[in-house]
């Protein structure tokens, strides 16, 4: 089953290899019964490694074909249908999907979901999950591997040309995102399943206890963000790895890497209904299935104040459900380094460059607000203005350029909007500059303020825009408490010290400040197995994906015991006379 790099068929978006798409779909039907029903035996998950990064060096075989890709999908225009019961339906009414580094240019379009095809999509998974809630955790596995397996190799340079065109991540960016952090995710998963299942009470030899990792009664709405493809393929494939099935609403301005991620799960057989993708009137879809009787929990990423939005709407349906729905959410950031005096200011000023300015600064885990003493700010100032000089902006398919445009017009002009902020009433060390005629391009910018409360430090800009406070440098304690107090977010947060005690300190003050908390390093790159991923207080629910903790919330535990040898005689032995 292979994707090749250099063809593609106009309009369809899919690869030059349906008939053998359809057979591995039409193989593992719902009505089709797994072969290792009757497996008598312990099959071991194989034991999961992070996916090597490519290079894409001049030169490379990866690159050559990365770029034949990109070349081949940015000449279609292909039509992207829902996918509903296994069915690609098209509604007729449909939008368009561009190039944000190039926003005349339409890649796809794709169809907009009504009332009819979400009640539709509903009643798939419904109808799927009647079979594949049964299916052995080896059955399910088997398919998330092999989706893994299929996009290290031929569907790489295809989802990685996906997520450039449409998203506007350097080659770098969407190889750390869409191949090796998915791989990842479909690759522990099953690893942290098979972990969870062998999680098993004591038992005895008059009794034998046991827990049953039961899925959710009802189907799991997953909601996708535009900013990381692995996190759009990781949200609607962990619940259904639990044998949930799922209606998956992908973000607009993601659609076409979204239409991929699906392609690559039928190649791997998933089966009919499983995974249900609708796109549309957020609001809409949202409302419809969240005041859906089987729904039994939502799978977020995205802003804090929709995320905020969609639990209102629980709470207010939630006599109407079947069983109390799993909430689990990762929202908005307000991510910060502090440095303290010891730190090294040549590390500093590349962690702020790259956690600040990396694909834009559109990761919830951006460094969004920094803390620099007065006697290392002239250096660190000095080398970080300078890095921005060098930074190369324009479109992803040069590789000379490290980063692209921002996501779309209403993201343009919120961050320029910030940017005119500081122009007021702070001071831009470095860039400032935007320019939305061809792309949504905005410069990566270095503001510098005196005062802490400054809305620069304290709002979620979502875009190349870093702030930095200036503190004197017998108030390091007292900025930490500043920096604590700040921001109603914990997502992710830096110290930057060489004096243990420096970074000891951080840890302590800042111990809920940040759901991933990095010494000497930037706040951004956690890798799944490693630095299991996700934050508090407004940042969400902190159930960490990229570990079994956020698998947990997929199930309801069933306790059973057998008893080998009940009791004949009701009464008891204290019951006899004295």
């Amino acid at each position: 089953m292979s994707a090749p790099a250099t063809r593609a068929r106009k309009r369809s978006g899919t690869q030059p290899r349906a008939k053998t798409n359809s057979a591995a779909v039409a193989s593992a039907t719902p009505h089709h019964t797994p072969i290792t029903a009757a497996f008598n035996g312990a099959r071991a998950i194989p034991v999961p490694t992070n996916e090597p990064i490519r290079s894409y060096a001049p030169g490379s075989p990866e690159r050559k074909e990365l770029k034949a890709r990109l070349h081949a999908m940015a000449a279609e225009r292909i039509d992207i249908p829902l996918v509903i019961g296994g069915r690609e339906v098209r509604s007729g009414d449909t939008a368009a999907t561009v190039m944000p580094h190039d926003h005349r240019h339409v890649l796809a379009d794709y169809h907009l979901a009504d009332a009819k095809h979400v009640t539709n999509a509903i009643d798939a998974a419904r109808t799927a999950h009647r079979e594949w809630s049964r299916w052995s955790l080896d059955d399910r596995a088997a398919v998330f591997l092999r989706a893994a397996e299929l996009l290290a190799t031929t569907w790489r340079a295809t989802l990685n040309a996906a997520t450039m065109l449409g998203q506007s991540k350097t080659a770098f960016q969407a190889e750390i995102d869409s191949a090796c952090e998915l791989i990842d995710f479909w690759r522990y998963n099953p690893w942290f399943a098979q972990e969870l299942y062998a999680e098993q009470p004591r038992s005895d030899h008059a009794q034998w206890n046991a827990l049953e990792y039961r899925p959710l009664e009802g189907f799991v709405y997953a909601v996708t963000p535009f900013n990381f493809t692995s996190i759009a393929g990781n949200l609607p494939t962990a619940p259904a790895l639990m044998g949930n099935t799922v209606v998956w609403k992908p973000a607009s301005s993601a659609m076409l890497s979204a239409h991929y991620i699906m392609k690559v799960l039928e190649a791997a057989g998933l089966p009919p209904g499983v995974i249900n993708l609708v796109s549309g009137d957020a609001a809409a879809i949202s409302a419809q299935l969240i005041g859906h009787r089987d729904f039994a929990g939502v799978h977020f990423t995205g802003s804090t104040g929709v995320f905020n939005g969609i639990w209102k709407q629980i709470g207010e349906n939630i006599a109407s459900y079947r069983s109390y729905p799993r909430i689990v959410g990762e929202t908005g950031g307000k991510d910060f380094i502090v440095a303290h005096a010891s730190a090294d200011p040549a590390a500093l000023a590349v962690a702020v460059t790259r956690g600040a300015f990396e694909y834009q600064g559109q990761k919830c885990s951006a460094a969004s607000r920094i803390y620099v003493p007065q006697s290392l700010w002239p250096d660190v100032r000095d080398r970080i203005a300078a890095m921005i000089e060098d930074i190369a902006v324009g479109d992803v398919a040069d590789f000379r350029n490290i980063k692209g445009a921002v996501i779309d017009k209403k993201a343009f002009t919120k961050i320029g909007e910030y940017v005119g902020e500081a122009k007021r009433n702070a001071r831009i060390i470095a860039g400032g500059g935007t320019n939305g005629d061809e792309g949504w391009f905005i410069e990566p910018t270095l503001v510098e303020t005196r005062e802490p409360g400054f809305r620069l430090l304290c709002e979620e800009i979502f875009g190349p825009v870093v702030t930095a406070y200036v503190y004197p440098d017998a108030k390091y304690e007292e900025t930490l408490g500043v920096i604590d107090r700040t921001s109603p977010y914990a997502l992710t947060g830096a110290v930057f010290a060489t004096h243990r005690a420096a970074a000891q300190l951080a840890a302590s003050v800042l111990r809920d400040a940040a759901g991933n908390f990095y010494i000497n390093d930037k706040p951004t790159g956690a890798v799944v197995g490693q630095q299991p991923f996700g934050g508090a207080r407004a940042s969400g629910t902190n159930d960490k994906a990229g570990s079994k903790l956020n698998l947990t919330r997929w199930v309801s535990a069933r306790a059973i015991k057998e008893n080998f040898n009940p009791p004949t005689d009701y009464t008891y032995p204290f019951m006899g006379e004295a």
